[in-house]
């Protein structure tokens, strides 16, 4: 005896042809999604389909981005994160623009040709502040991409920013679902100006990067499905997803962390509904998880972020606790992380790493 029935055969040949259709139409309808969405037995093809599809456009290469986590000061109050406005026990600081020029000085030693300046919505960085810092950068590293992710801002800002030499910018939507949205942020927050932000961002001509949380609180699968049809609307570059993780600090420290199989599961939807699209393994799967970030790269992402950041700050960009590489050095983190890519079956890049040319876009 097999021990599988005729019952159980027939189901894993129907998951089996929703993930060749996916692969190969890039969508299902939103009662195959949840299928896929909800269905932990199909996980191993489900993988396997997604990393065949970013070999054949990627190959084994992996991009790396030197994040610099420059601030940790925030005017936004959103409930699940630790460096809320609210938090009270959060030790702020901003480093200098000598402290930033020094990382990167530091990251294009070590091969990086991606910066990614991050941090919170601090009014003390002017967009002339961004801009002068930006310029600067632009003229140390004419041959690097420089990335952005420091939130909502008008339009006249981000093309600002554009004009100093910003090529891209990351600006997770969070939720595509507007009641979810008002659960996890305060009422002077919206999705509609979240989504003004992507659209200016796209039409200025950035390479733009948008993700969600998984598992954050009161999420459904539903509101799932929903953000991958908003992505499919959104068409970003670049989809950065990592399970949620509580913070004690915060409103929502009852809550559970998300899911490690769930987030596994939608990297590797996403790969092949976005086959041409960057899709880092985050640093908040390696946080749940010591092998997480390989278990993403194999199920399809391809993107790595090592951490730039002085040491001395790295504990308090506490977005969600118990974050990893806190300790680390620069060169520490970026060999470290390298052997790991490599034993995982692909190899660390060290080019600028846009995302490849997709001949079905604009149609």
């Amino acid at each position: 005896m097999s021990g599988f029935s005729e019952k159980d055969v027939s189901a894993g040949s129907r998951g089996a042809e929703l993930i060749r259709q996916l692969a190969e139409t890039r969508t299902l309808s939103d009662a195959q999604l949840k299928t896929l969405l909800c269905t932990g037995d199909l996980d191993a093809l489900l993988f396997q389909a997604a990393d065949e599809k970013r070999r054949e456009i990627y190959g084994e290469d992996v991009y790396i981005r030197g994040l610099i986590e420059f601030t940790n000061y925030c005017r936004n109050n959103c409930y699940y994160c630790g460096i809320r406005r609210d938090n009270r026990q959060a030790e702020r600081y901003r480093l200098s623009t000598q402290d930033i020029l020094d990382c990167c000085a530091e990251g294009y030693r070590l091969g990086f040709r991606t910066f990614v300046l991050q941090g919170g919505e601090d009014p003390f960085f002017t967009d002339a502040r961004i801009c002068a810092l930006v310029s600067e950068i632009r003229q140390r590293y004419p041959d690097c991409a420089i990335t952005l992710s420091i939130g909502e801002k008008p339009r006249e800002s981000y093309q600002a920013y554009f004009d100093a030499g910003a090529n891209r910018y990351l600006l997770r939507h969070e939720t595509a679902n507007d009641r979810h949205y008002g659960m996890l942020h305060p009422d002077c927050m919206s999705l509609p100006n979240r989504k003004r932000c992507h659209r200016d961002l796209k039409e200025i001509g950035y390479q733009v990067g948008s993700g969600f949380m998984v598992g954050s609180p009161y999420q459904t699968t539903d509101n799932l499905i929903e953000d991958l049809r908003f992505l499919q609307s959104l068409q970003p570059h670049m989809i950065g997803i990592g399970p949620y993780i509580t913070h004690a600090d915060t409103p929502f420290a009852a809550f559970p962390s998300g899911s490690l199989s769930l987030t596994l599961r939608l990297i590797a939807i996403l790969r092949l509904m976005f086959p041409y699209a960057l899709i880092p393994a985050t640093t908040a799967l390696g946080t749940i998880h010591p092998q997480d970030r390989e278990l993403g790269l194999k199920a399809g992402a391809n993107v790595v972020m090592p951490n730039l950041s002085p040491v001395s700050v790295r504990r308090l960009y506490t977005l969600y606790e118990n974050k990893i590489c806190t300790g680390e050095e620069a060169a520490q983190c970026r060999g470290c992380l390298e052997r790991r890519v490599h034993a995982a079956g692909y190899r660390i890049v060290t080019a600028v790493g846009d995302a490849a040319a997709d001949p079905l876009a604009g149609r």
